[in-house]
Order: structure tokens, then sequence, then C-alpha cells
């Protein structure tokens, strides 16, 4: 029952104590050893430095890939969806059990079949070199969005403990510390490091968030029964927050579909199975996970098993945003009135409401929770960033010859640079995300699918086809970058305000990134599949 044994009251001071700066000392001496531990072995050629020699166990390869696909975007971006909303972005996960079972039985044995060490080179055959290096080049670009939105969101917290304030110039710092840390983890030890070192960031991670959810139900001295009611009619307009799955039907919108809507069951069946399946089949931040693995069995079940541990941790970080809603917007329920510092906008909230319970340690824990989310997904990027640059482009095209010692110490150079770029594009994430009206977790998903259409669309083609050219992948790409564009909430209002005809029709309309990114992908598929194709089966 929650208020058994009730913490010390609020404090007015929001600082970092003792306690919590040993907390923060014990993680970075643990993140410490184990980059020595497992970075011991140096990779002596690029094989061993981009894909571990592919010998990494599958429940390792699922752990990593889970780290990789969370981040500090689940860690402060989920929490913050269930308090302002209600918990049915767990519904996105039916999305990801579908498209993890349709990668198993098909993208994943094509990679294993081909031997390639990323999945545009899949591409190459179906298409010829050229497609090749525009998709390799499409994913750079679309990883340098997604995961530099990321890094932004990681620096939230963070920002809040160390400096006490969110201003554009404490958050560049912040982002400035994570990348030069991330670079120097990075560097040494490779894919085989990152992956073990990932096992120990997801502990923390999940550690620190069920301490968020025992302290947060601890705090409420209200009973259990009061506490679901006021769940029952606390989300928006009196709606439920407890709701997990909403069909997506409205009958006084467009077609029948409340296409605003980013979490129904509607968009898990379409755009979020397309979201999963561009993201660990075509990005290869995440599909260089699953080559990793011994064979095409161990790849199809690592994307499966991280697929579904993904979900009770999604349950457990909506769980605490449930809870801080409670907390924080709730004084009937908390026994008098609501501190001043907790009643503004969700974020950094959690943070804001750990710094100032007086609870031991608290602080600490959720920022090492942050940082082992944080620093997990740019080691994981730089690496992948890295591997693509010089499997793809690096090693056949600008240095073809060389021997393996000469792409190893390129692809640390690889490394240190895309450290700078995706420094500079958070930075400018700080400014987007402002002007963009979004919350957090919407932010980061929309992001990602700059890249996505156009890749999941040029994928699709040479999987379950047997049209496409270089010539149709590259326009497919452009045209997939330019509809998501489009259809941006700001550029769509602007764009419909200039034709009267489509002010009357079309304005009223709001996509969610789902619906976006399945309109995306289906013009630049009808794009790439245009030509007649080589002869041959697909890929």
């Amino acid at each position: 029952m929650p208020g058994a044994d009730a913490p010390p009251p609020f404090q007015t001071v929001m600082t970092l104590h003792a306690a919590d700066w040993a907390v923060l000392a014990t993680y970075g001496l643990l993140l410490l050893g184990a980059g020595w531990w497992f970075s011991r072995r140096s990779a002596k050629d690029a094989k061993g430095y981009f894909l571990a020699n592919q010998a990494m166990p599958v429940w390792a390869v699922a752990v990593s890939t889970l780290a990789t696909a969370q981040s500090a975007a689940t860690f402060v971006g989920v929490p913050e969806d269930a308090f302002g909303g209600n918990l049915t972005y767990i519904s996105a996960s039916i999305g990801g059990i579908l498209a993890a079972v349709i990668l198993a039985f098909t993208f994943i044995p094509a990679y294993y079949r081909l031997g390639v060490s990323t999945p545009y080179q899949l591409l190459e055959t179906r298409f010829g070199p050229g497609a090749k290096i525009v998709t390799t080049s499409a994913y750079m670009i679309g990883r340098v969005f997604a995961s530099g939105a990321r890094i932004y969101v990681g620096a939230i917290p963070v920002a809040l403990a160390c400096f006490g304030d969110l201003s554009s110039t404490t958050l560049a710092i912040t982002i400035a510390g994570f990348m030069v840390f991330a670079v120097l983890f990075t560097l040494r030890g490779g894919l085989e490091s990152v992956i073990w070192t990932d096992v120990v960031q997801v502990g923390v991670y999940m550690g620190a968030a069920l301490v968020s959810v025992a302290l947060l139900w601890r705090a409420i001295p209200a009973d259990t029964l009061a506490v679901l009611d006021a769940l029952r009619s606390g989300g928006p307009e009196g709606t439920s927050k407890l709701t997990v799955l909403r069909l997506g039907l409205d009958s006084s919108a467009p077609l029948g579909i409340d296409f605003a809507a980013p979490f129904t069951l509607i968009t898990a069946c379409t755009g979020w199975v397309l979201l999963n399946l561009a993201a660990f089949g075509t990005d290869q931040d995440l599909t260089q996970r699953m080559l990793t693995c011994r064979n095409a069995r161990e790849g199809a079940r690592s994307v499966i098993a991280s697929t579904l541990v993904g979900i009770p941790a999604v349950v457990i970080f909506s769980t605490i945003g449930l809870l801080l809603w409670v907390v924080c917007r709730r004084p009937d329920l908390m026994g008098g009135p609501i501190p001043q510092h907790l009643t503004g906008d969700a974020k950094g909230l959690l943070l804001r409401y750990a710094l100032s319970s007086g609870t031991w340690g608290f602080a600490g824990l959720i920022i090492a929770g942050v940082l082992a989310a944080g620093p997990a997904g740019i080691n994981a990027s730089l690496n992948s960033m890295a591997g693509a640059f010089i499997s793809d482009i690096y090693r056949p095209v600008l240095a073809p010859g060389k021997d393996e010692r000469h792409y190893v110490s390129a692809g640390r150079w690889a490394v240190a640079a895309w450290g700078v770029v995706l420094g500079v594009f958070a930075v400018l994430c700080i400014w987007w995300q402002k002007h963009s009206g979004k919350n957090i977790i919407n932010f980061v998903l929309g992001v990602m699918g700059f890249a996505y259409a156009g890749l999941l669309a040029t994928f699709l083609t040479a999987l379950f086809t047997r049209r496409g050219s270089t010539a149709s992948v590259i326009s497919a790409m452009i045209v997939g970058f330019l509809v998501v564009l489009a259809l941006q909430p700001n550029i769509w209002a602007w764009w419909t305000a200039q034709t009267q005809w489509t002010t009357a029709h079309l304005a009223a309309v709001k996509l969610a990134s789902p619906w976006r990114l399945v309109i995306a992908t289906m013009i630049a598929f009808c794009i790439c599949v245009i030509p007649a194709g080589k002869a041959g089966s697909p890929a």
C-alpha cells in the first residue's frame, strides 16, 4: 500500500548531495571497470572491430539491442508521455512483435546468406554499388538525426542536476561532455566491448527505473484504490490514464480514422510495424548487433528476444510517469499542497522530484540511469556509423587495398568525426524540439522517419520484388525524405494555407508520426519499383 513509510518532506533547495555524488562515483567506477575489462583485447581487423568476429551470444546481443533501441529517450520520454497522457505507448509493442517475426524470416536470413557486414551491401547485390553508397549515406544522415535527438534528450536531466537550469548554454555544455566521454569510450575495443558494456548499462538504468517506481509508490500516502480511481479519470478530457489500447477509429475524422493519435491498434499494425522493420532491419545501428551472432538463426532469436524483453521495460517506465502524475498533480492524494517547483511542465520533472525528495542518493541514481541509457546508445551509434562508412564507402571507394590495421585506424578516426557531427546536431535539437510543440518521445520518433521511409521502401523492393534500379533507389530515398518533411506539422499547415481548396479539405488533418512514415514509405516504394530491374530473384 502506498505511503506505508513516507519519505522526508520536500526540500526547498534542489542540489546534488554527498549521497548522490557517491552513487555517481560508484557508477563511474563500475563503467570504467567494465570498459577496461571488455576492451582488453584490441581488435586486429575490421571484422573484429565492427562485427565482434560474429561470436557474440544471443542473450548479450538481445540486451545490447534493447539498450540501443531504448536509450535516454525511453528513460526520459516514456514517463513524460504517460504523465501527460496514458499507457497507449505500450501498444506500439504490437508493431515491434510483428516486425520481429518478419525480420526473423526474411531480412536477417538474407544478410547472413550474402555474408554482408552492413545491410546496404545487400542493395549492392541487387541494384549495384551506387545504391549501396546512396543508402549508406542516407543511413548516416538519418542516424545523425535520430541519435542527435536522443543525445539532446539525455542531456536534459543531467544539465538540470549539474547546472540547475535548462538554458541552451547548459544543455550545450552537457552535450559536449556526453560526446567527449562517448568517443573516448568507443575508440579502443570496438563493437564487442560496446555490447558487453551495454549489458552492464541496461542493468544500471533498469535498476534505477525499478527503484524510482518503488520510491514514488512509497511517497503516496493514499491507498491503492484511491490512486487507481484517480488514474481512471486523470487523462486528457477526463479519460483513463490506464488505457493501454485504443482502436483509433473516429467517425468525425476523415476516413473514420483518428490520424492525430500516434498510439492506436491501427498505427501499431501499420506505422509501428514499418518503424520497427526500418529500425531493426535497415538501420546499421541495430542491424549490426544481429550480425555479430554466429548464424542467421541466432540473429533472428536475438531480435525477437530483444523485442519481448523491451515490453516489460516500457511498462516500468510508463508506471514511473503515472506515479509521478499522482505525486505532482494530485494534492488531495498527497495530503497537502504540491511544491511550486513540481507544478511546471513534465520536462526534467522526475529529477526535480528526486532532488527535492530528501531520499538518500535518489537523484544520483536517476542521473546514473540516464547516463547509462544515454552513452549506451551513443557508443553504439558511433561504432555503427563508423562501420558503415569504412565498410561501404572508405574501403571500396576511397582507400581500397589497404591492410587491416589501416582500416581499424581509419575506423577510430571515423568514430571521433561522427562524435563531433552528432554533438553539433544534438545542440540544434535544443531549438528544434522547443519549436516543434511535441513531447520528447514523439519528437524523437518523428525525427527517425526522415531516413527510414526511403530506406525501408528500398529494402522492401530488394527483398520482395524483382524490380528496381540504382536510379529508382536514389529517387526513392529523396522522395521519402521530402514527403516526411512536407508532412511535418508546421510545413503542412503552411502548405495547406496557400491554396483555398486544400484549406477546406486538408488543413484540419493532423498526421501523427507513424502515419507520416506510412505515407512516405508507400510513395517511396511506388517510386522504387517503377523500373523492371535485373533478371533474377529477390535478394
